[in-house]
């Protein structure tokens, strides 16, 4: 019995200190959250007031190249044709300096353009700053995590 609790106890302790997040980076974590209910609810107002004020790089998962540095409006979002039912799944942060965090998580669910929808998955890095003591998004990348997609492994891969 005393094994047993010894055991429970370290792996209680070993998983409160590996979930520990700073301030901020629990704060763009629901800043997260919110900036992608906003997109999911179409509330483009909300969505562009979470972007920097000096635009957003963005790399798209569809193989395009890299977008130029854009500053949407709430009506381009609009028009964009966006939409779906999509989640975000499991999310981690990590600040890199005292204004800056950086995101990754998977997002995935039916994506909707127009009157078509079709299943999407997609892994997502982003970089949140802090601009006017409030967290947005300043860049974001999309990579394709597609269905049975082709995949060469890593010897990393397999560490557990």
């Amino acid at each position: 019995m005393k094994l047993f609790l010894s055991v429970f106890v370290s792996l209680f302790a070993f998983t409160a200190i590996a979930d520990t997040h700073s301030d901020d980076e629990l704060a763009v974590l629901e800043s997260l959250n919110a900036y992608y209910d906003a997109r999911r609810n179409e509330d483009w107002k909300k969505v562009v007031s979470m972007e920097s004020s000096a635009g957003v790089l963005s790399t798209n998962s569809d193989g395009s190249f890299h977008k130029p540095l854009i500053k949407q409006s709430a009506d381009d979002w609009k028009n964009s044709g966006t939409g779906g039912a999509l989640n975000i799944y499991y999310p981690e942060a990590v600040q890199l300096s005292k204004n800056v965090v950086f995101t990754r998580f998977y997002y995935e669910g039916m994506a909707g353009f127009g009157d078509v929808e079709q299943p999407y998955r997609t892994r997502v890095t982003m970089n949140w700053v802090k601009e006017n003591g409030k967290w947005v998004v300043r860049s974001q990348h999309y990579s394709p995590a597609n269905y049975g997609g082709v995949h060469v492994p890593q010897a990393t891969d397999f560490d557990n």
